[in-house]
């Protein structure tokens, strides 16, 4: 059984993590994460600055949204392996073979999809959920709090549908 962590040491760890990002002794930033990608993909393709005016805008803040992607990465490792012990390695989860298929092709697919949507539509609002909810939120900005109030829904709304059970007449 993997080992909780208390609800008040994640809320003092995400204050200590918002004080951080946007202190004038921390980074100074919002916290984000779609950019960090959009600036991967300018590094991998060696897209200048000087030929494609999104790289120029994006060079700062995508760098260090990077950074902290690469953080998020090692940091969620580290917690799984060593403090919760919860890490394991699984093509298909759990939920999915219940409620869907035992296909890796289907949920290799459907990953795609979805990660495609989500990217679109963070690149569409102008930033990603992380940047919205997170420091939009932690600012108490209304447009964060929005944001929040109709991703959650729609996204409860999405599993609702999608992760129906199988054969369960009720749920149709």
């Amino acid at each position: 059984m993997p080992r909780q962590i208390p609800w008040w040491i994640g809320g003092i760890a995400m204050s200590l993590l918002f004080f951080f990002s946007f202190s004038h002794i921390g980074a100074d930033r919002p916290i984000g994460a779609s950019t960090g990608m959009a600036y991967l993909s300018t590094v991998l393709f060696g897209l200048d600055a000087d030929t494609y005016s999104y790289t120029a805008e994006i060079e700062e803040s995508g760098a260090w949204e990077g950074v902290m992607l690469i953080g998020v990465f090692f940091g969620g490792l580290f917690m799984s392996v060593f403090v919760t012990k919860s890490f394991h390695i699984s093509t298909i989860p759990t939920l999915w073979k219940e409620r869907k298929n035992t296909s890796v092709k289907s949920r290799m697919l459907w990953s795609f999809v979805a990660g495609f949507l989500l990217i679109f539509g963070a690149r569409l609002a102008g930033g990603c959920n992380a940047g919205h909810i997170l420091s939009g939120g932690s600012q108490h900005a209304i447009s964060g709090i929005v944001f929040a109030i109709v991703a959650l829904g729609t996204g409860m709304i999405t599993g609702r549908f999608f992760y129906k059970k199988k054969g369960n007449k009720n749920d149709r």
